[in-house]
C-alpha cells in the first residue's frame, strides 16, 4: 500500500474509532478483522490514541491500522512513529500536509469544497477525504464534482449511516466512506466486540 488510492480499495467502509480505554483497541480491531473490515482508522481525539496505534500495529498485525483526525504536523509524526500505516486529516493546511508528506506514508487528506480539493489535486493528491460528509452536501454534492473534477475520488465521512452507505458506494467518485456506526461508544464501554463483530459483518457486505 503506497498511495491514498490503496487505501480506498481496502474496505468499502473504513471504521472511524474512538478509543477512550487503550484495553479495548486490540479486541476492537480484532473483531473488526473477524466480520471482514481489514482496515482501522484510530482518531487521535483521545489521549489514549497513539497508545491504542501501537498496541494494534504490534498485537493485530492482519489490520492496516492508521491515524484520522490529524489536525497538526507533530501528530503526523508521532502517528507514523507509533506505526500507522495511514493517515487520515479532516482539513488541510500547508504545515499538515507537508508533515503527511514527510511520513512517506499514504493519506487522505480532507477537503469540503471544490477549490480545497483543486489545491490538493495540484499537490498529486487525487484521493481524498470528504468531511463532513452530510453537513456540507452529501451524495448530490459528491456527485456535482464528477464533471468539473473527474479525476478524483472521495473517502466521504461524516454522519453516514449503514442506510445511507449505499448511495455514496454507488457514485463513480466514491472508492469507500469512513463510517463510525461500526463501533459506537456505547458498545466498547459494555466490551460487546461481538455485536462490533456483526456490524463488521454487514459493512463488508456494503458494494457499489
Amino acid at each position: 500500500m503506497t498511495t491514498g488510492s490503496d487505501l480506498l480499495a481496502l474496505s468499502p467502509v473504513m471504521p472511524v474509532v474512538v478509543i477512550d480505554d487503550v484495553d479495548d483497541a486490540v479486541p476492537t480491531a480484532r473483531a473488526l478483522l473477524a466480520g471482514g473490515i481489514g482496515v482501522i482508522e484510530l482518531t487521535l481525539r483521545t489521549p489514549v490514541a497513539l497508545a491504542a496505534i501501537e498496541r494494534v500495529a504490534a498485537e493485530v498485525p492482519d489490520i492496516v491500522v492508521g491515524a484520522g483526525t490529524v489536525t497538526s504536523p507533530a501528530q503526523a509524526a508521532q502517528a507514523a512513529d507509533a506505526g500507522a500505516k495511514f493517515l487520515v486529516t479532516p482539513g488541510c493546511t500547508d504545515a499538515v500536509l507537508d508533515a503527511c508528506f514527510a511520513t512517506s506514508l499514504p493519506f487522505l487528506p480532507g477537503a469540503a469544497t471544490v477549490s480545497e480539493a483543486m489545491r490538493l489535486a495540484e499537490r498529486g493528491l487525487t484521493a481524498l477525504k470528504f468531511f463532513p460528509a452530510e453537513a456540507s452536501g452529501g451524495v448530490a454534492y459528491l456527485k456535482s464534482l464528477t464533471g468539473p473534477l473527474p479525476d478524483l475520488r472521495f473517502c466521504p465521512t461524516g454522519g453516514i449511516t449503514v442506510d445511507s452507505a449505499p448511495s455514496y458506494l454507488a457514485l463513480p467518485n466514491v472508492g469507500c466512506i469512513g463510517g463510525s456506526w461500526l463501533t459506537p461508544a456505547k458498545l466498547l464501554a459494555a466490551k460487546d466486540f461481538g455485536t462490533v463483530e456483526k456490524l463488521a459483518a454487514e459493512a463488508a457486505a456494503l458494494r457499489s
